[in-house]
C-alpha cells in the first residue's frame, strides 16, 4: 500500500512539538495499526552470534575498529549455542528469533554455523527465523532459505542523502544490492534505520519514503544510544515525545510494514514506551540487544496487553500476521511447544546476556581516525520524482 501521507505533510507533522497535537497524531497512527493488523503482535528476540573487531567505520557502533571505545567481542557461536538462546527467547514469549553477526559478511566456516543454527531452530522451536549477517549474494540467501530462514534483516541506517556521514566503508548501494538479493531468493525483508544520528527532520522523512520504495515486510526502528568513543558518542538522547512522534509518522508512511522498536528504546523512551506502542508498533525486541541490556519479558508483554493487543505465544508459529512457510520447504509438522507457561524475567532462562557473554577488549594504541566522507556523494543528491511536490 502506498503512503497515507505525502512528503510535505510528513514534514509538517515532524515539526509538531505540542504534546496534545502529538497525541492526536498517535491516535491517527493507532487506527492505521488496528486496521492493518488488528490485535496481533510480532515480538522478536536476538542473539549476538558474533561480535567485535569490525573493520567498518559505522559511526554509531562501538564494534568498529575506528571507535575509541573498548571493543565488545566474542567468536562465532556454535549452532547448539544459538539453539539454546532461541529456546530462551521462545520461553519468554518471542514469536521470532534473529541470528546477528558483525561486519560486511561471513567466512565460509562462520556461514556454515549460521546455516546449521537455523536448521536447529527450525526443527526444535516454534519460532519464526531471521538472520542479520551483512552483505550476501542471492546464492547465500537461497542457502539461508533452504536452512529454514524466512526473513533477512539488512538496514539502510539513514536517508541516502545523510548516509555518507554514517559510513564510508559500507556503501549505501551495497546495502540495496543485498536487499535485492534477499528478495530474489524469495525471502522476506527487514529493513530500517537509526534515528538521531545528526540527520535533519527532512532526512528522516526522506528515509521513510526511501523505505516505502524498498517496501520491506518489517521495519525496525533503532534510536541512537550514544557510545562514548564513537563518532556519534557525544549526542544527546532523543526527547521521548519526539520518538513517539516519529514512530507515528513512519507508520503513516509505511502502513503495511511490521514495525518494531529495537536498540536504544529503553534509554530514549523512558516512561513513554507504551505511548510509542500505540503510535503504531507491532512489536519490540524482547530480551537484550547486541551489546546492551533490555527489559524483562513480563514488562514488555504487559505493555502491549494493556492496549488490548495479543502477545500470546503462537502454536501455529505465528500465522497472524505473517505465515510460517514451513510447509513450503521444511518437512514435517511444527514442533509441539507448550503455550501456557511463559517466563517473566531473564534470570529464568539462558537469554543472550551481553554483560556476561561479551569480553571487553582494550584497544592497543589510538585507533585510526574515521575516514573522511567521499567527495562524490552528499546532501545534494537528487531525490525521486514527486518528492516534496
Amino acid at each position: 500500500m502506498p503512503p497515507l501521507i505525502g512528503f510535505d505533510e510528513a514534514l509538517e507533522l515532524g515539526a509538531l512539538t505540542d504534546h496534545d497535537e502529538i497525541g492526536a497524531l498517535v491516535e491517527r497512527a493507532w487506527e492505521v495499526r488496528q486496521d492493518r493488523f488488528g490485535d496481533s503482535t510480532d515480538m522478536c528476540s536476538l542473539v549476538n552470534a558474533k561480535s567485535g573487531g569490525c573493520a567498518e567505520d559505522c559511526g554509531f557502533c562501538a564494534q568498529s575498529r575506528y571507535a575509541e571505545a573498548d571493543t565488545p567481542m566474542h567468536a562465532m557461536m556454535e549452532p547448539d549455542q544459538i539453539l539454546e538462546h532461541a529456546k530462551a527467547a521462545e520461553a519468554a514469549g518471542a514469536h521470532r528469533f534473529c541470528m546477528v553477526t558483525q561486519g560486511q559478511g561471513l567466512s565460509k566456516r562462520d556461514f556454515a554455523k549460521i546455516l546449521e543454527g537455523a536448521r536447529l531452530v527450525s526443527e526444535e522451536t516454534n519460532l519464526k527465523r531471521c538472520a542479520s549477517i551483512g552483505h550476501m549474494s542471492a546464492d547465500r540467501a537461497r542457502q539461508l532459505k533452504q536452512a529454514g530462514i524466512q526473513r533477512v534483516h539488512h538496514n539502510v541506517e539513514a536517508a541516502r542523502s545523510y548516509y555518507p556521514e554514517v559510513s564510508t566503508t559500507v556503501r549505501y548501494e551495497g546495502r540495496l544490492r543485498t536487499i535485492d538479493a534477499v528478495k530474489e531468493a524469495g525471502l522476506e525483508t527487514c529493513v530500517g534505520g537509526i534515528l538521531n544520528l545528526g540527520e535533519s527532520p527532512r532526512q528522516r522523512v526522506e528515509m521513510a519514503f526511501e523505505l516505502a520504495e524498498i517496501n520491506p515486510d518489517s521495519v525496525p526502528i533503532n534510536l541512537l544510544n550514544p557510545r562514548t568513543g564513537t563518532k556519534f558518542g557525544e549526542r544527546e538522547l532523543m526527547d521521548p515525545w519526539d520518538v513517539v512522534k516519529w514512530v507515528a509518522i513512519f507508520r503513516l508512511i509505511l502502513p503495511d510494514a511490521l514495525f518494531r522498536l529495537c536498540g536504544g528504546r529503553v534509554e530514549n523512551l523512558q516512561e513513554l514506551a507504551p505511548l510509542a506502542v500505540k503510535a503504531g508498533l507491532n512489536g519490540v525486541m524482547m530480551g537484550n540487544f547486541l551489546t546492551t541490556l533490555g527489559v524483562e519479558p513480563a514488562e514488555d508483554r504487559e505493555m502491549f496487553e494493556e492496549l488490548g493487543l495479543n502477545v500470546a505465544r503462537q502454536p501455529d508459529n505465528g500465522a497472524n500476521p505473517r505465515p510460517d512457510n514451513r510447509s513450503g520447504w521444511l518437512e514435517g509438522e511444527s514442533p509441539a511447544t507448550p503455550i501456557d507457561d511463559l517466563i517473566d524475567n531473564q534470570a529464568d532462562a539462558n537469554f543472550w546476556d551481553p554483560s556476561t557473554q561479551l569480553r571487553v577488549i582494550k584497544k592497543k594504541g589510538k585507533p585510526p581516525a574515521y575516514p573522511e566522507r567521499p567527495s562524490d556523494v552528499g546532501v545534494g543528491e537528487p531525490q525521486p520524482a514527486g518528492w516534496g511536490d
